[in-house]
């Protein structure tokens, strides 16, 4: 089994391919360039990245790369599924929360002034499919954050199959391409952020994807007032939810990504969104230790 450890999207990335010798070696050496390239696309830290020059035409119809055009209809696709609780076009209110620059450098401290957004904006968007266009309404800014890094982890996790099972973990969304070579499927443990030594679980997954959402790591102050990143549409605001962290498990790593802020911003509500899709699972842990999970959490818990 070969493992590289590296930076990228502002997370600390991790890729492993169960496999031995030079060709895994090789091609795990090419995982970083992936998503080098990714993020020179995606990102809306980097002023000329393909998002950012996107951002700044709106109103125009602009012609995507096959890259953007690919995690832009995710991220629309996430909005229709999650009634647009989970939607790209907030991009304004997340920097007017004062996270104006990647987490990794320390957000920006001064909330910017911003329009409150719209849960409809992601409605107004037009896509051209025969031409991978589209055109954002003027004054709707996208933020593909962690939809982007969801589908990345599932890209690199498709491409390293070609060669063995492999597994991604993209800053905590990891994707998995199929068991491992002896059949098992992939332990992957749930960290615990109220206790450091006591995990949440350790979860079987033979393909798919976990991701976990929450306000214990990217989180900052302003003023007097504790803020995270994670904007509930409805107020524009942060969250305020009883949850500090929610896990989900589902079929790939993006949609992973999309349940778990979901059930962050919808508690309790948010489980039986999660029951009622097949392959889904989540798990939240509430501020006073408390946990609430879906009903089919436990199929992917290992039994000791």
């Amino acid at each position: 089994m070969e493992r590289l450890e590296f930076r990228a999207m502002g997370c600390q990335m991790l890729a492993v391919i169960d496999g031995e010798g030079e060709d895994a070696a090789s091609v795990l050496r090419e995982v970083p360039g992936w998503f080098e390239g990714w993020e020179q696309c995606l990102s809306r830290f980097r002023a000329n990245s393909e998002l950012s020059q996107l951002n700044a035409d709106a109103g125009f119809w602009i012609p995507l790369s096959e890259t953007l055009w690919s995690v832009l209809t995710v991220a629309l696709d996430a909005a229709r599924q999650s009634e647009g609780v989970v939607t790209p076009t907030l991009l304004d209110a997340v920097k007017a929360t004062g996270y104006t620059q990647d987490f990794a450098a320390g957000p920006g401290l001064a909330a910017v002034s911003a329009p409150a957004p719209s849960a409809t904006d992601w409605q107004q968007i037009e896509l051209d499919p025969r031409h991978h266009a589209v055109r954002l309404p003027e004054g709707v800014h996208i933020d593909l954050g962690g939809v982007a890094k969801g589908w990345a982890a599932d890209e690199a996790a498709r491409r390293l199959a070609s060669y063995a099972p492999a597994l991604i973990d993209a800053g905590g969304d990891i994707a998995v391409s199929g068991p491992m070579a002896d059949g098992q499927p992939w332990p992957v443990g749930i960290e615990n952020p109220l206790d450091a030594d006591a995990p949440l679980g350790l979860l079987l997954l033979s393909r798919g994807g976990v991701a976990t959402s929450g306000r214990d790591y990217r989180r900052w102050k302003v003023g007097d007032t504790w803020r995270h990143h994670i904007i509930d549409p409805r107020s524009g605001q942060p969250a305020e939810t009883p949850a500090l962290t929610a896990t989900a498990v589902a079929p790939s790593a993006r949609e992973a990504e999309v349940a778990a802020k979901l059930l962050f911003i919808l508690g309790n509500s948010g489980i039986a969104w999660v029951d009622a899709r097949p392959g889904y699972a989540g798990l939240l842990l509430c501020e006073d230790g408390a946990q609430l999970t879906s009903q089919g959490w436990d199929s992917y818990l290992y039994q000791p």
